[in-house]
């Protein structure tokens, strides 16, 4: 974004937001994919707390959401866009759910699953092949998300009653086609490349090597095609701008405005090539932070938050804001407003945790954030740490420069911030528990090869 001070991406319309509100600068999403992130953003807890593990294991209304916390107490809480839980036949806690795109079939990405075993990706060439300059179906579904926002909103103007919407765009995602007004903004020639574009020789990680090889999408971007996917997704990251200005522009019209606080939040981020690797899944800040932007009542103007937040905070907030139950949320919620944050002392010592559970990983993950430093803890594996105030890229790991022989006392207190949270070993062994019983409920490893795989779900329209 403009406002993070990026020197291409066009976004005027968030910028303007961030500039009446408060602007998270160290925020998380709780897992670098899109299912289990958007369960723990409905739940506001950990993902190991949810055992929504990955994306075969969608949402499906039976924990508590924030959003039947807010419904249940009379507010009208509306979905309008894309959910990625299981069903709209669920009760996912709304009081109405607008062109939902749920997972597919009610099942999700079921080859994730198979992380003890894993089998080749065939799909990877997919994301490459797919950059170009044009409408897609994800961009003509953003724009009937907007519509349909743009006349919810317009619906309420006038009304005294409460209410909460949960407006969520696609774009910018694959596949990397953008519309042309859009790609006309950003030449390829002109991209800058990724970081550590041609001196990249694999990632020196077990783990990571893993992933790499199960998500191979670098061996197809040459540099020409790098530069054109970055000039794409650029455009598109404009082109939701756009979406996001016009739905703030008729809550502005309809003077709805002073009494609505809004927060804008994506459910990970992309690498886009940054150290060999495309899309998400890895605890890299390209991946693993997300944008995240408060404004309205009570949220203090102009101010940059350095406080760590995560997604899980979203649900105290709407509690907070909605004063529904908020002593009795306090309690239950790890997360905490991001209203509130946001008139305090920044307090750079939060703790924040990611985990990753999916396909392509043959462990647990989980990532811990405080102050400059970050902590990466793979189970059965080395950790890794990066002191992202003197290699904000991430281009050394402390681990692996010298066995952390001088920052030993750095890595103790990440393995401790850890397990003041959960314990690694334990909640890893849970969930590959959980996802033979999740496989064996699909017809076992051969059914979940044959279920189909995908690098970007249908719309509901496709569906």
């Amino acid at each position: 974004m403009g406002c993070v001070g990026h020197p291409q991406v066009k976004t005027p319309h968030l910028d303007q937001l961030a500039a009446r509100g408060a602007l998270f600068s160290n925020a998380y999403t709780p897992s670098p994919m899109c299912v289990p992130a958007r369960a723990s953003m409905a739940c506001g807890d950990y993902v190991h707390k949810t055992g929504y593990w990955d994306s075969a294991t969608p949402f499906d209304g039976s924990r508590r959401s924030w959003m039947a916390w807010l419904r249940d107490n009379g507010v009208d809480v509306t979905s309008i866009g894309k959910l990625h839980f299981r069903s709209s036949e669920d009760d996912n806690g709304f009081t109405e759910e607008i062109m939902p795109m749920h997972v597919v079939g009610g099942v999700g990405w079921p080859i994730g699953l198979l992380r003890e075993n894993t089998p080749a990706y065939d799909q990877a060439a997919e994301l490459a092949a797919d950059v170009g300059v044009g409408n897609s179906t994800y961009t003509d579904y953003d724009r009937d998300i907007t519509a349909a926002a743009e006349q919810w909103l317009r619906d309420r103007a006038g009304s005294n009653e409460p209410w909460a919407a949960f407006v969520s765009l696609v774009s910018p995602h694959y596949p990397l086609t953008c519309p042309q007004e859009y790609a006309k903004l950003y030449d390829p020639a002109e991209m800058h490349l990724p970081v550590g574009y041609g001196k990249h020789h694999g990632p020196g990680h077990s783990e990571l090597q893993n992933i790499a090889r199960f998500f191979n999408y670098d061996q197809y971007f040459d540099e020409r095609k790098t530069r054109e996917a970055i000039a794409a997704y650029y455009g598109l990251t404009t082109f939701m701008d756009s979406c996001v200005g016009r739905i703030l522009n008729v809550l502005a019209d309809t003077a709805q405005c002073a009494n609505t606080v809004v927060i804008y939040v994506s459910d990970h981020g992309d690498m886009l090539g940054d150290q060999g690797y495309w899309t998400k899944q890895i605890m890299y800040e390209q991946s693993v932070g997300v944008p995240m932007i408060i404004a309205g009542p009570g949220v203090p103007v102009g101010m940059r938050v350095d406080t760590g937040a995560s997604l899980i905070d979203l649900a105290a907030t709407a509690i907070e804001v909605t004063g529904v139950g908020h002593d009795a949320a306090s309690a239950l919620l790890p997360g905490r407003s991001l209203r509130e944050l946001a008139n305090r002392p920044n307090d750079p010592d939060r703790t924040i945790l990611s985990e990753y559970h999916d396909g392509g990983s043959t462990t647990g993950t989980f990532m811990v954030r405080w102050q400059h430093w970050k902590y990466v803890h793979y189970v059965g594996h080395p950790p890794q740490l990066f002191n992202l105030q003197a290699d904000p890229d991430e281009l050394h790991d402390l681990v692996l420069a010298d066995g952390g022989r001088d920052v030993g006392d750095v890595i103790a207190e990440g393995e401790r911030r850890l397990r003041a949270i959960c314990n690694p070993g334990t909640e890893n062994a849970r969930c590959f528990a959980d996802q033979r019983k999740r496989i064996e409920a699909l017809g076992g490893e051969q059914a979940c090869l044959n279920a189909g795989v995908f690098n970007h779900t249908p719309t509901p329209k496709e569906q």
